[in-house]
């Protein structure tokens, strides 16, 4: 297995996909059928195989273990990593590690925890996903976005796009309390077993969800902060499985939206990407956003006060996955539209990115990998965010860019003046860069 197969657009192999497809449309036309035979599937080489090419094209920091991809193919070996790995589930001598605690900043200046499995566990996991994730796929609803197959974000967005222009304007924007945190294992595991019936299947979720959380402090000393037998709340962000896990649970949340018909009778719409949601409603939001607590107790989940907003996005506008949303009169038509255009917040980390790769500490980096670092940086956030209105905004974004790089060379060639600068390095010779 090479490194540059890994490298290359995953496809799933057939055998694979006929599988995945075979559990969907089982799991599609029996919606009470329990699945009971799946644990030997996620110790198959070929699955086991298959996941570790999407944790390695996922790519990630090593766990605490310290192991990482460069040691996998250069010391042990990867068909060596699979084979032990197969073999201690088969032989049901699999046990998780523990999982790295770090924080990573979350855009408004604070941190929140992350957690990292080993990659050992990572491809557990993934295969366990490649395994059962068809059979919650097929119950998920058209309104769930997040971490499912072939939808995204924009898909999310257009169908918010859709109701405004549908008149359901009054908007409850969602937001929940520590909700990766506050999952309550118990009743997640009876939703998982409302589908799975394999036992060892179900002892491997039961194995993450209780697994040591691991702090390594700044003297090297590591430390227990969370997790272990006791625990009985919350899934790691980071987990490759964790996803799919809190995914299922929300969508007790869509399941009750659906069967009590509260689109037709309160004349609203749920849109939801993963702990993210909105309430799209024609007349209040007042009935949706009782029902939505109302549930969310039942979960044993908290709405927050603080950051839920409810909105007229004909007056005002709403956030939602990086966005700033509402519905604005257009010059050319005089007709209302969802104008859709990334948020100040999003702006704001962009720039903040650009500023410190450019900074007059690294006029000693070399100018190539420097540009390229930036390249990679506008390319993702583009890649994104180019969606709705966002032509001004990415027009801003490319001038900040340039100015930026302009300042930057000033610097790194000790030049005086601006105007020199600007002669110096046009336009045209930066975009050669």
């Amino acid at each position: 297995m090479e490194d540059s197969g890994i490298a290359m657009l995953l496809i799933t192999h057939d055998k694979i996909r006929t599988f995945q497809r075979k559990l969907y449309r089982k799991a599609k036309l029996e919606p009470s059928y329990r699945f009971y035979a799946l644990y030997d599937k996620i110790c198959r080489y070929d699955i086991l195989e298959h996941a570790y090419k999407r944790v390695r094209r996922n790519g990630g920091s090593p766990g605490i273990d310290g192991v990482d991809f460069q040691d996998i193919k250069e010391i042990i070996g990867i068909d060596k990593f699979l084979c032990e790995l197969s073999s201690e589930l088969k032989e049901r001598r699999y046990q998780p590690q523990a999982v790295k605690r770090v924080m990573i900043p979350n855009g408004n200046g604070e941190k929140r925890p992350l957690g990292i499995p080993t990659i050992r566990d990572r491809v557990v996991q993934m295969a366990t996903k490649i395994v059962i994730e068809p059979v919650f796929e097929a119950d998920f609803m058209d309104h769930s976005y997040g971490f499912r197959p072939r939808r995204g974000a924009h898909d999310a967005l257009k169908a918010i796009s859709q109701s405004l222009l549908r008149g359901r304007t009054k908007v409850l924007d969602a937001d929940l309390s520590k909700y990766f945190d506050t999952i309550p294992h118990s009743k997640l595991m009876r939703v998982v077993a409302e589908r799975i019936a394999d036992r060892n299947v179900l002892s491997l979720l039961q194995m993450w969800l209780k697994a040591p959380v691991i702090s390594i402090e700044k003297d090297g000393k590591k430390r227990i902060i969370g997790g272990g037998k006791n625990n009985s709340l919350g899934t790691p962000q980071g987990g490759v499985i964790s996803p799919l896990m809190s995914n299922l649970y929300l969508h007790l949340l869509d399941r009750i939206w659906v069967r009590n018909r509260l689109e037709e009778r309160f004349g609203t719409t749920i849109i939801r990407y993963a702990d993210d949601f909105v309430v799209l409603c024609s007349r209040g939001t007042q009935r949706a956003k009782a029902v939505v607590k109302r549930v969310l107790e039942r979960l044993g989940l908290t709405l927050n006060e603080a950051k839920t907003h409810e909105v007229d996005a004909c007056r005002e506008s709403f956030k939602f996955l990086g966005f700033n949303i509402r519905m604005l009169k257009s010059k050319r038509t005089g007709k209302f539209y969802p104008h859709v255009e990334p948020s100040e917040k999003a702006i704001k980390k962009v720039k903040t990115h650009i500023k410190s790769l450019t900074g007059r500490k690294l006029t000693s980096v070399p100018i190539e990998t420097l540009i390229k670092e930036i390249n990679q940086v506008v390319r993702g956030w583009i890649g994104y965010f180019y969606f709705g209105n966002s032509t001004r905004v990415l027009s801003k974004i490319k001038y900040y860019v340039e100015q930026r790089l302009l300042k930057h060379l000033r610097k790194r060639h000790k030049i005086r003046s601006w105007s020199r600068t600007a002669a110096r390095f046009t336009y045209v010779r930066l975009s050669t860069f």
